[in-house]
């Protein structure tokens, strides 16, 4: 499956693609969180995938349905932002494996509150 805007079939929005960056960006991570804890790790996977999901299914939407499919998206990547918090406090990866991921992160909330306000 890919990401690229440009293959047939995808239609552009950024948020979308951001969020499954995000996604991309977090499968070495999971990976080491498993093997510590795997309900942390299904839970950044549960998070980050609610992300795109949510986004997806608010994009088809109108109205206050629309914008609270994304809230809760933005929900969802808190939640993801602090799990890795979590597994960063407990030793479980460092700082510069987890950095992308809340770059990424950061971005999404960024376009999300503009989404929603």
């Amino acid at each position: 499956m890919t990401t690229n805007q440009q293959q047939p079939g995808a239609r552009s929005f950024v948020a979308l693609e951001v969020a499954l960056a995000i996604i991309g960006s977090l499968r070495d991570v999971v990976t080491v969180v498993r093997r510590n804890d795997v309900h942390i790790a299904q839970q950044i996977v549960r998070a980050a995938s609610s992300i795109a999901a949510d986004l997806a299914e608010g994009n088809g939407r109108v109205g206050r349905d629309r914008v609270r499919f994304f809230r809760i998206a933005a929900g969802s990547a808190e939640e993801t932002r602090v799990h890795l918090r979590v597994a960063l406090a407990w030793g479980w990866v460092r700082t510069s494996e987890i950095q992308k991921s809340l770059d990424l992160i950061d971005r999404e909330v960024a376009l999300l509150w503009r989404l929603t306000h």
